[in-house]
């Protein structure tokens, strides 16, 4: 099945190659902010809906690299905040080889690659150091972030239904804003459509 194509903004609108078109999540007025000290209460409440063009939900992140990750501290860069389910795991892993191969590039369109899961520092150090990934791995503990993004919710595995995270990218301009959404995406094809659709792709 083909990669979700990204939702985004009508002056930016590159859309990614084959996929089906989601319909654009109107966001709630007083969107919550999250961060590392977040509780992560309403675990069983429906996801938060984002739209294209409003701010990106704030956020403060450990990483694997011993360095702590802000949006407000990103202010000026564009940034490509992934929310993967689970160091290791065949999909999670494919996906992050992915983008480790398509990080030069991206960096070169100005962006900077972000994974974000609730696994430990100690696991994002040893999923990093096999795969040889080549940008930072944050540890969004409770899944307080994911939750706030959106990328935290009811979902469908083999068939049935569970709470998890819901594997999502994000594409935050230098302005803070939202440029595109891919939820839910399909690993096959992703990273090389979130690339090809930053300013100065294909």
């Amino acid at each position: 099945m083909s990669d979700a194509t990204p939702k985004t903004s009508p002056a930016k609108a590159k859309r990614a190659s084959a996929g089906h078109t989601s319909t654009p999540k109107k966001a709630p007025r007083g969107g919550r902010s999250a961060g590392a000290t977040a509780t992560g209460e309403g675990a069983d409440a429906a996801p938060v809906a984002l739209s294209v063009g409003q701010p990106a939900p704030p956020f403060r992140l450990e990483s694997d690299d011993g360095q702590t990750y802000a949006l407000a501290d990103l202010a000026g860069r564009r940034i490509v905040l992934y929310f993967y389910p689970r160091d290791s795991t065949p999909g999670c892993t494919t996906e992050a080889c992915d983008f480790r191969d398509r990080a030069d590039a991206i960096a070169e369109r100005g962006a900077l690659v972000l994974g974000v899961s609730g696994d430990s520092l100690a696991s994002h150090a040893r999923f990093r150091a096999k795969q040889g990934l080549n940008f930072p791995l944050l540890s969004d503990p409770g899944n307080a972030v994911a939750r706030a993004y959106g990328a935290y919710g009811p979902k469908t595995m083999y068939g049935k239904q569970t709470l998890g995270v819901i594997r999502s990218t994000f594409v935050i301009g230098a302005d803070g804003r939202i440029e595109a959404i891919y939820a839910p995406v399909k690993v096959k094809g992703h990273a090389e459509a979130v690339l090809a659709a930053l300013p100065g792709g294909r």
